[in-house]
């Protein structure tokens, strides 16, 4: 079994921070539809399950278009997105972590793989 790590996220302003277990983040996906591309996230994804907001859910905002299935939730004040809540094709409660927002990840050092989200 693979060790978890305790990984800690924040929006720009700080009024929204977090805490996301998880094996070592090595890896995230780019998407490419319309929101990811202009913001230019890099994700992962963890169960909701191992996710805690420690701040700000009076400062989030949610944002939703398409499908209306990704809660695309940003800080109201500084207009950082530092994660998504969803669900898994199978239903699961998930949380994509923007890995640009969490402290002890270097963005740089991770694989990247590519989704096409534009065509969804």
């Amino acid at each position: 079994m693979t060790e978890q790590k305790t990984y800690h996220g924040s929006c720009h302003c700080g009024a929204v921070s977090y805490e996301a277990k998880s094996a070592p983040i090595d890896k995230a996906m780019s998407c490419n539809c319309s929101m990811c591309a202009r913001k230019g996230t890099l994700l992962a994804f963890i169960p909701a399950s191992d996710f805690t907001l420690k701040s700000g859910a009076d400062a989030l905002t949610d944002y939703q278009f398409n499908k209306h299935v990704l809660h695309h939730v940003f800080c109201r004040t500084c207009g950082v997105t530092s994660f998504v809540r969803g669900a898994t094709p199978d239903g699961r409660e998930m949380i994509a972590l923007n890995v640009r927002c969490l402290d002890e990840v270097d963005p740089d050092t991770l694989a990247i793989s590519r989704f096409d989200g534009k065509s969804v």
